[in-house]
């Protein structure tokens, strides 16, 4: 009996609608991939069927090490997850910061419309879930120590909707806490503000507009089916194939679509890369970047690229010491001439 709960344990992201990998959305974009392929690319359903299921891609080695790392990491996250920081500690602890302001008191919209607080509370929260990964996934990207832990996922050479579990654990920690912090900031502001006639407009426990974010196919952006929108959609919404650009290793992808559903914040901030269709492309790190080889690798090496990093600055804070200091007129470093 108490194996079956381990093993429970280890699969439950398959059957909770909360999860990306949940049983219904792979269903879900496994006919969206069809269809797709069928409708949009005319290809014959024998060809479609075999483009979907190539075995060089779900057999791969990169894709082997994915599924390792997605029991290793599964339980990694039942140690340390209760040890985390939660939503509603954070919420609570803004909520009674909130007295203390004197702008706007508590309950002060208790009796606005209802639906309305429900569908600005649902928005607010897919939004400020969305913008805060967007901006903890470009800063991975930009700041070395944090590459160091996320160049593990971007070392996937093929793809399958199990290589969104390809994470260092250090960096799961991060998200973790990113939307404790983004959700518990709306929840205690909301509560606040409205009182208790605040609610979530769901389906199967899930905010309505994640769910229908991953009912439109959202485990297709870490997949080998290239899935593009009009141009003007690919604006709002980021695309499967803008996502698998952004996992390119070529020079014109490097840096850009960040977005995790939606494409504003890109757009806004100058990250933005529309699809490309008909493109072969490479998926890595390519032959400039030294990532991790083995299973060990993916847990130790970025801790010893940090230590280098912060060995290499630590020397040029000593050497820019050095210089400063003997740029003084001689009196200062060793006292007056005799």
């Amino acid at each position: 009996m108490e194996y079956t709960a381990i093993f429970d344990d280890f699969l439950s992201d398959f059957i909770d609608p909360k999860k990306r990998i949940f049983v219904g959305y792979l269903g879900l974009s496994l006919i969206i991939a069809y269809v797709w392929l069928v409708a949009v690319r005319r290809s014959t359903l024998k060809t479609a069927h075999a483009q979907i299921f190539n075995r060089k891609v779900f057999f791969s080695k990169s894709a082997r090490v994915d599924y390792k790392l997605f029991f290793i990491n599964r339980a990694f996250s039942l140690l340390v997850s209760p040890l985390l920081i939660t939503q509603i500690a954070i919420a609570t602890f803004i909520f009674y910061a909130l007295h203390r302001q004197n702008i706007v008191h508590s309950g002060q919209f208790s009796d606005a419309n209802k639906t309305f607080v429900v569908a600005l509370f649902s928005l607010s929260m897919f939004i400020a879930d969305d913008f805060t990964k967007y901006f903890l996934h470009r800063w991975m990207h930009r700041w070395p120590m944090l590459w160091a832990f996320h160049k593990v996922h971007h070392s996937a050479e093929t793809m399958t909707p199990i290589t969104v579990y390809r994470v260092h654990p250090a960096e799961g920690i991060l998200y973790g806490l990113r939307s404790a912090v983004a959700q518990g900031i709306v929840i205690s502001t909301f509560i606040f503000a409205f009182g208790n006639i605040v609610d979530l407009y769901t389906i199967v426990g899930v905010n309505i507009l994640v769910f229908f974010f991953h009912m439109a196919g959202s485990n297709l952006r870490h997949s080998h089916i290239s899935i593009g929108y009009w141009k003007f959609l690919e604006h709002v919404f980021i695309s499967p194939a803008q996502h698998q650009l952004h996992h390119s290793v070529a020079d014109e992808h490097h840096d850009k679509n960040f977005g995790a559903a939606l494409a504003i914040w890109d757009w806004l901030f100058g990250s933005l890369h529309l699809s490309e269709a008909e493109k072969d492309i490479t998926y890595g790190l390519g032959l400039t970047e030294s990532g991790p080889k083995t299973i060990v690798d993916m847990y130790i090496k970025p801790f010893q690229d940090i230590s280098k990093i912060l060995i290499l600055n630590i020397r040029k804070v000593r050497k820019l010491l050095f210089l400063s200091s003997s740029e003084k007129p001689f009196e200062a470093r060793f006292g007056p001439k005799l």
